[in-house]
């Protein structure tokens, strides 16, 4: 909803069908003057049909002096909104857009002033309408007049125009150049020239810190987003610019330094890229790199070591979906090699003089060798629930041959070595492995939660790499662990947007 505003408020009784005619009061001095001003009528439009934009103006300070020159210009418009919700909207933009407290009358990034409301007259503590420096500032008075000279003033009786007419102008004057002339009307909103509907269009790799609660506590780190919505046939584009912003927006929402679910995250970005693009979808991935502390195998030296935290979200008009998982490396030893080299050192003994059984304990108490993968597994769950960062971590390092250490001594090498190959796994091996603990692990999820598992394998002795991925929920996959055939598994997409798995 605009401004952080709920929904409940958003859609208050009295509000939800009516058109309010306002006037907004837009200034800057601090910064990217132009950028700030433009950044709030683009947010501005979330809340407001704005119908007129003034020029701007270049204006002196008022009531303290020692500070730069203002940008001034106003805006008219509509909204269904109450005046009270509407004054909190506008306070939500100033904050994103870096406004920050200050003395009275002080420098800010923007200043945005609720002028008008119908013919309103509201004195409160936190809100007078119409504004009360409005009929006596010409910075106010006169980019107002340029647009609606026709408007009354409630309290003094006279219109716009008559009280800007007789205003001390000499400290406002008319920037040269079309300041806003860009932004006056949405070209994304304008018909495509092929009129076709995109399911897809957005953004990747849009990066900003956030704090991931993980290992017992909180963990800064940089997140890399990527955000799509869809777009029907009746407009050029979605608007690019919003969907970084909507980022911050949720951001500032929840508080910058408070830790949240990755995946509540996303589902949070998507909802509100849903409402600034006028979508019917929306769909957020996020990707944020966390190092938690461990102890080397053998040595027990202590270390950290880096996983990937991922979120995907998805929220339509009808359903919200999320999912949060994890990516860990790690090292998986062949079998088929281990299995050849086991067959051709058995001959060998054997020409030596070597017993069978003889044998049989040489190969069973001396790692044979094969060829390893350094390998990469992805567990996914989704769920409304908060599954545990660290259990994932430990499902997927647990499914490969073992886990990997970036600080390693020769006694920990020795220890990964020989438990790598005491236990060799195929790729497919691995994802089974992961579907297995994490059924284990979900125990007392229900059954329409949806597991995905993907394990790829850099190979060592090939020129290509090896791949092995499964989904299903766990429903689906209890049924099969419970020895049921041909059990048809919902795919990711069907997860995600509620369809009918297929039967085939």
């Amino acid at each position: 909803m605009p401004g952080g505003i709920s929904r409940g408020v958003y859609e208050a009784a009295g509000h939800k069908d009516m058109a309010h005619r306002v006037a907004i009061g837009i200034g800057s001095n601090v910064g990217d003057r132009q950028g700030n001003v433009t950044a709030a009528l683009q947010q501005l439009r979330r809340f407001i049909q704005i119908e007129r934009i003034s020029s701007a103006y270049e204006t002196k300070p008022v009531g303290f002096a020692d500070q730069p020159d203002f940008l001034n210009l106003a805006c008219t418009g509509t909204t269904d909104i109450s005046a009270q919700d509407l004054h909190r909207a506008l306070q939500a933009v100033e904050k994103r857009i870096g406004r920050r407290t200050t003395q009275r009358l002080g420098p800010r990034a923007v200043d945005l002033d609720l002028l008008l409301y119908d013919d309103t007259r509201i004195d409160q503590p936190d809100l007078v309408v119409p504004h009360h420096g409005l009929a006596s500032r010409p910075f106010v008075l006169i980019p107002l007049a340029e647009i609606a000279p026709a408007l009354r003033h409630p309290v003094e009786g006279r219109t716009i125009g008559e009280l800007a007419a007789g205003a001390e102008s000499s400290g406002v004057r008319r920037k040269a150049g079309g300041l806003v002339a860009r932004i006056q009307r949405d070209v994304q909103e304008s018909r495509p020239q092929v009129p076709l509907a995109l399911q897809r269009a957005g953004v990747t790799g849009v990066k900003t810190v956030i704090a991931v609660a993980a290992g017992g506590r909180q963990r800064s780190t940089i997140a890399a987003f990527d955000v799509f919505a869809d777009l029907d046939a009746s407009r050029s584009g979605v608007h690019m610019s919003r969907f970084s912003q909507d980022i911050e927006d949720v951001l500032v929402d929840i508080g910058c330094d408070e830790a949240i679910g990755v995946d509540a995250l996303a589902l949070a970005v998507a909802r509100k890229v849903v409402e600034s693009q006028k979508a019917e979808r929306a769909e957020v991935s996020v990707r944020a790199e966390i190092a938690l502390p461990r102890h080397t195998p053998a040595s027990a030296l202590p270390t950290q070591e880096f996983y990937t935290v991922v979120a995907r979200s998805a929220v339509t008009a009808e359903r919200e979906r999320r999912l949060l998982g994890i990516e860990a490396l790690g090292i998986t030893a062949c079998p088929c090699a281990q299995q050849m080299v086991a067959e051709n050192a058995r001959g060998r003994l054997a020409d030596e003089g070597f017993s069978e059984l003889q044998i049989d304990r040489i190969l069973t108490t001396i790692p044979v060798a094969t060829h390893n993968q350094r390998s990469l597994g992805t567990l996914l769950v989704g769920t409304d629930r908060q599954p545990d960062i660290e259990t994932m971590i430990e499902i997927v390092e647990q499914s490969m041959s073992s886990e990997t250490y970036d600080l390693l001594k020769r006694p920990d090498e020795l220890f990964v070595v020989n438990k790598a190959h005491h236990a060799p796994r195929f790729v497919e091996d691995a994802v089974r492995e992961m579907l297995r603990y994490a059924n284990d692990a979900l125990a007392d999820y229900p059954d329409e939660t949806f597991v995905f598992a993907r394990q790829t394998n850099y190979e060592s002795i090939h020129k290509h790499d090896a791949i092995a991925e499964s989904w299903a929920t766990l429903g689906e996959l209890r049924r099969e662990l419970r020895g049921e055939l041909a059990v048809p598994h919902t795919t990711l997409e069907q997860w995600l947007y509620a369809q009918e798995p297929s039967r085939e």
